[in-house]
C-alpha cells in the first residue's frame, strides 16, 4: 500500500513539473533567457572580429549594464578607436568621440545602422529595443541546437514598437535558457542576418555561450564575431555610473 502511495505521489509530481513546464509563456521563456545574459547588472570584457572577403579587424571592449535600461559600452582596441564610448541610458543614446571630443545623441533613424563598420547594428549593440516589452511572442515549434532541445520562438514588433526588424526567430535552449540561435528578418520578411551562439561554458558563475557570430546571409564570407573574456554579474553598479559626463572618463 506504501508503494502504491508512493508511486502515485511520484507521479503527480512529475505531471506537476511536466504541467510547469510546458505552462511557461513565450514571454516568460524570452524574460528568462535575458536575466541570464543581462542579471541585475554585468560588467564583461570581449574580442570582438569583423571578418571580411579580403581583410580583418579586430577590437576589444568593455562593457556595463543595469537591467534592461542602462548600458555603456567603451572601446579599448585597437589605438585609433580606443575610447570611443557607446551609452543607453532609457530610450537615449549616446556616443562620445574623443578624437574630437564631443557627445553626440544618436537620432532613431541611425539604430538601423552599421556599428563602427561591423554586421551588427547600434540597435543590436545596445539593445535599445527591448526583446521583452517591445515584441509579441509565440512558440512556434521545438528543434535542436548545439546539440540541445530547444523552443523556437518568433518574436513580432509591436505596432508602436520603434525596431529595426520586423520579425526576429529565436532559439531558446530548454535547460539553461541560453539563446542559441537568432534570425533577423527586414520590412519584406526576407531573412538579412543569422546569429549563432556556441562554446557553452561557465563564465561569471554563469553557463553561458561565450563565442556569438552574425553573419549576413546575403554577404559571402563576412561576419563578425563575438568572444566573452570575461564576465561579473549583479555587482552594484550606480545609475549615476550612466551619464554622459562619465563616458569621457569611462576606461
Amino acid at each position: 500500500m506504501k508503494t502504491r502511495r508512493y508511486i502515485l505521489i511520484m507521479t503527480l509530481m512529475g505531471l506537476a513539473a511536466f504541467s510547469k513546464a510546458y505552462s511557461q509563456t513565450a514571454k516568460e521563456i524570452v524574460t528568462k533567457a535575458e536575466d541570464n545574459v543581462r542579471g541585475l547588472s554585468s560588467v564583461t570584457e570581449m574580442i570582438i572580429q569583423i571578418k571580411r572577403p579580403t581583410w580583418t579587424r579586430t577590437m576589444s571592449m568593455k562593457g556595463w549594464t543595469k537591467g534592461e535600461e542602462y548600458s555603456m559600452i567603451v572601446v579599448t582596441a585597437p589605438a585609433k578607436d580606443a575610447g570611443t564610448v557607446f551609452l543607453k541610458r532609457v530610450k537615449e543614446i549616446w556616443n562620445w568621440l574623443p578624437n574630437i571630443e564631443r557627445v553626440v545623441k544618436l537620432p532613431p533613424s541611425m539604430m538601423s545602422q552599421s556599428w563602427m563598420g561591423t554586421d551588427l547594428t547600434n540597435d543590436d549593440l545596445v539593445k535599445a529595443s527591448s526583446r521583452i516589452d517591445d515584441y509579441n511572442h509565440k512558440i512556434i515549434g521545438d528543434s535542436l541546437v548545439e546539440g540541445r532541445k530547444c523552443w523556437k520562438i518568433e518574436m513580432i514588433p509591436l505596432p508602436q514598437a520603434a525596431v529595426v526588424w520586423s520579425k526576429v526567430n529565436m532559439w531558446i535552449d530548454k535547460k539553461d535558457y541560453l539563446e542559441l540561435r537568432l534570425e533577423f528578418y527586414d520590412e519584406d520578411n526576407k531573412l538579412v542576418n543569422v546569429m549563432q551562439c556556441s562554446d557553452i561554458r561557465t563564465i561569471g558563475g554563469r553557463v553561458m555561450p561565450v563565442k556569438l557570430e552574425m553573419i549576413p546571409v546575403q554577404k559571402k564570407g563576412q561576419e563578425t564575431i563575438i568572444t566573452y573574456n570575461s564576465a561579473v554579474f549583479n555587482q552594484p553598479i550606480s545609475v549615476d555610473f550612466f551619464t554622459t559626463q562619465n563616458m569621457k572618463k569611462v576606461k
